[in-house]
């Protein structure tokens, strides 16, 4: 009974399976169905997360689905997509298609641009329909090294072949050309792997910080994530600027990068103006106010109509002046309603009588004599306040952001070549008829066939102007 052969201890049979096996996966790659599956199920899926907005607030899309959806959503990672892991699966997929497409087409491209005698049968170029034909009155031999020393100013590899007639001048160009689509090809897998590393390794966060005051991480913008930043973000100061129309105009901060609690770059930034550091993208988004740190208040007698001013925390008490009790003032309202309608911002307040006895006051500052109405024997109303504000920045990294510009690089190279350059091939074949010789010019292109004919009749025409010429 024969043995059967072993190849690094595995036997020949167990070879064929796995050999089988592998030969089934390539094929699976290999399939332009798979291509059109892909692409479409990447179509599709970027129509989603286009309708669907990515990475709000939970509460929104709550809101806006439902429960029940919201649940289905949020398990198949519809509201944060282009990081989920099928979105992501269907990338790599897409790139081993392309990738193993490409391999398994390249070897018959390859011997075509990388052969040192590629092959030449005159019986092709003769039987093109669109040959150019003149008769010369001169030695086929004069005509051979004339014709040579002209076509190797164009083209890169000539040969001359002697026929049974005469000779044939062959010449070709721009074989590399061929590889134009691999190009192409290799340009898509760097916009691809360039989107990976971005998902796999980038962020996109927000983070709000009042001026003043330092943030050391974001807010990514996922629910519940946060992200350490290796530096700290210091909001020196800001400021924006109203049309007459009370639309804001121009928002500006001025940051400072700072690290181990030194200052090592700062930037004024405004809209399309980011600051970056360190591959992070700092961009100004939105910006907000916040409760004045310090106002100033003023206590006006109705007894004496004195008025008094004094300076005051949120939270902090002070006295009333002529013994009218303490004051506290306990917080600040963007926006207050008062008996359902809305007056604006307003601090609110509250008096301390002797007796243990208090009453809360709003101080709005649309209408400073508001607490006028009150009756009471101190008016109190809002005299001065620095407007706070905090600046809201967009902070972003993508490392593969290098990636995909390389990609549109090589893409822009490579469909220029695919579309406007081809591999040419050229033919000149003298035919001695007596004391006369004729002359055949012909010549083919992988692509732009058209545009060939037009070059044979140029060459020719040249050719007819060279002989009269010498």
């Amino acid at each position: 009974m024969l043995k059967r052969r072993k190849i690094f201890g595995i036997n020949e049979q167990k070879w064929r399976y796995l050999l089988n096996n592998l030969n089934t996966i390539w094929k699976f790659f290999t399939s332009v169905k798979l291509t059109v599956v892909l692409l479409l199920s990447l179509a599709a899926t970027s129509i989603v997360g286009t309708l669907i907005p990515q990475n709000e607030n939970p509460a929104a899309y709550v809101q806006a689905y439902g429960e029940f959806l919201y649940r289905l959503f949020n398990v198949f990672d519809l509201f944060d997509m282009y990081h989920s892991w099928w979105f992501q699966l269907l990338i790599v997929l897409l790139t081993l298609n392309i990738v193993v497409c490409s391999i398994d087409r390249l070897s018959t491209t390859w011997k075509i641009v990388f052969i040192k005698n590629p092959p030449f049968i005159l019986s092709r170029f003769r039987d093109q329909a669109d040959n150019e034909y003149f008769v010369v009155d001169r030695p086929s031999e004069q005509l051979k090294d004339l014709y040579e020393t002209f076509v190797s100013r164009g083209y890169g590899y000539i040969r001359t072949e002697q026929t049974d007639k005469g000779y044939s001048i062959f010449a070709e160009k721009w074989r590399w050309t061929r590889l134009g689509v691999y190009g192409v090809h290799l340009s898509v897998v760097l916009l691809l792997i360039g989107a990976l590393i971005g998902s796999f390794f980038g962020f996109d966060g927000y983070v709000n910080i009042p001026e003043g005051e330092v943030a050391n991480s974001i807010r990514i913008r996922n629910p519940g994530r946060t992200q350490p930043l290796d530096f700290g973000i210091l909001c020196e100061d800001f400021n924006v600027s109203f049309y007459d129309s009370g639309m804001p105009k121009e928002y500006r901060s001025s940051l400072t990068i700072t690290e181990n609690g030194k200052p090592v770059l700062k930037k004024d930034i405004v809209v399309n103006d980011p600051l970056r550091y360190k591959g992070i993208n700092i961009f100004q988004s939105s910006y907000g106010q916040l409760p004045p740190k310090e106002v100033t208040l003023s206590f006006k007698s109705s007894k004496t109509g004195k008025a008094y001013k004094k300076k005051v925390l949120i939270g902090q008490q002070i006295e009333i002046p002529e013994a009218g009790g303490k004051f506290i003032l306990k917080d600040y309202v963007g926006s207050y309603n008062f008996r359902g309608r809305p007056i604006g911002e307003a601090f609110i307040g509250m008096i301390v009588h002797d007796n243990g006895s208090s009453v809360e006051i709003v101080l709005p500052l649309r209408f400073p004599d508001f607490d006028r109405m009150q009756k009471r024997d101190i008016i109190v109303s809002v005299s001065e306040y620095a407007p706070r504000y905090y600046t809201g920045l967009q902070v972003t990294k993508d490392p593969g952001v290098w990636v995909v510009y390389s990609g549109f690089i090589l893409l822009i190279i490579g469909c220029y070549i695919t579309f406007f350059m081809s591999h040419q091939r050229l033919c000149i074949d003298i035919v001695k008829k007596g004391k006369k010789c004729r002359v055949m010019v012909s010549g083919t292109a992988n692509k732009n066939k058209f545009g060939m004919q037009n070059k044979i009749k140029r060459i020719s025409e040249k050719l007819i102007d060279l002989k009269q010429r010498t």
